[in-house]
């Protein structure tokens, strides 16, 4: 049986911490699980309460724990890893084992303001499809995408259906854009209350703002605006020492 360490240098929430991550990492509290109570806790871990409820709070900040008011706290789903290459949504969640969906908000088209003629490089006042779209993954909604993309690379886009299906396999397919290199900018941020309720967020909720320039043969072909849910995703990246002059 695990055990709290008193000599050891680790302060003992943090002990508590790792034992926690240990039985979720091993299934023995498994997703959805409810986790002992903070009295069961400090009772078999010989801890305070306020020790107990240190280790719980970082775990519940840290998205493997959350709680549910006049019930407990339970064991969370994993987190995404926010893929950090020039991927779609339907490739990225498919590639998960995950099915992959879409519900459109809103289309139209519209002229590019200044700001929007700047980022995509077009004149002022040129038409732009505009594509909002609620994304989900088994159902679950996860992220709000925004989409600009000129009417002069894509016609007749406003007429096919974009429902369950990924826009860059129909812009491929249909007007022969290969989304071949991107920028990408991220942002955290709090969830408006119509995008919270979208997301299925509590108001006030965390998210990630993500903006995305995407680019066809050096002509950029999309300027995309993404909400996704901070509470289901995370970022990893490698990180490596830059070489040392001399």
């Amino acid at each position: 049986m695990p055990h709290i360490d008193p000599d050891s240098p680790v302060p003992k929430y943090f002990q508590l911490r790792e034992i926690l991550l240990d039985l979720i990492d091993s299934d023995e509290l498994s997703i959805g699980a409810a986790i002992p109570s903070e009295r069961e806790l400090c009772q078999r871990f010989g801890l305070s309460r306020m020790t107990v409820r240190q280790a719980v709070d970082h775990l519940v900040s840290e998205g493997r724990l959350h709680r549910v008011p006049g019930k407990g706290t339970f064991v969370a789903r994993p987190k995404i890893e926010l893929a950090l290459q020039l991927t779609s949504f339907t490739e990225d969640m498919r590639a998960r084992g995950m099915i992959p969906g879409s519900r459109d908000l809103d289309r139209r088209v519209v002229r590019a303001s200044a700001h929007l003629a700047k980022e995509l490089g077009i004149p002022p006042g040129e038409e732009v499809h505009f594509i909002e779209r609620l994304r989900t993954a088994d159902g679950e909604p996860l992220s709000i995408e925004r989409a600009h993309i000129p009417v002069k690379l894509a016609p007749d886009l406003a007429s096919f259906d974009l429902t369950d299906t990924s826009l860059y396999e129909l812009l491929e397919r249909r007007y022969g854009l290969v989304m071949d290199a991107g920028e990408l900018t991220i942002d955290g941020g709090i969830a408006d209350p119509s995008d919270a309720d979208l997301l299925k967020l509590s108001r006030g909720g965390a998210v990630l703002l993500l903006q995305r320039r995407s680019f066809s043969g050096g002509v950029c072909a999309e300027l995309g605006v993404s909400t996704y849910r901070a509470d289901r995703y995370q970022l990893r990246t490698l990180l490596e020492m830059p070489a040392r002059r001399g």
